[in-house]
């Protein structure tokens, strides 16, 4: 299983290194505030969990080195249209 360290390097942004093995991959992604408030409906959610649990969500599915280097967590539902019901599966 790969580690996924998540700093928090703004307002809504997050600085994401993912290792799996001797492989090391960096990214910076982005929470909308849109995202977080509808996540926050379901229940009090810390935003690095939302990122962790969104880089499991995509490491089932693809190598690290397939992650692109910085994106929005909402392109995640463009390429992968379950990742929404996943996310809140996950969180709730």
């Amino acid at each position: 299983m790969a580690e996924i360290t998540v700093t928090r390097t703004g307002p809504g942004k997050f600085g994401v290194e993912v290792t799996d093995g001797e492989l090391t991959t960096t990214h910076r992604v982005e929470m909308p505030p849109s995202l977080m408030g509808d996540l926050l409906r379901l229940k009090f959610v810390d935003a690095e969990v939302v990122v962790r649990e969104s880089f499991v969500f995509l490491l089932e599915r693809e190598p690290a080195s397939a992650i692109l280097p910085e994106f929005s967590l909402t392109d995640i539902g463009r390429y992968f249209p379950e990742y929404y019901d996943e996310l809140h599966r996950r969180l709730a």
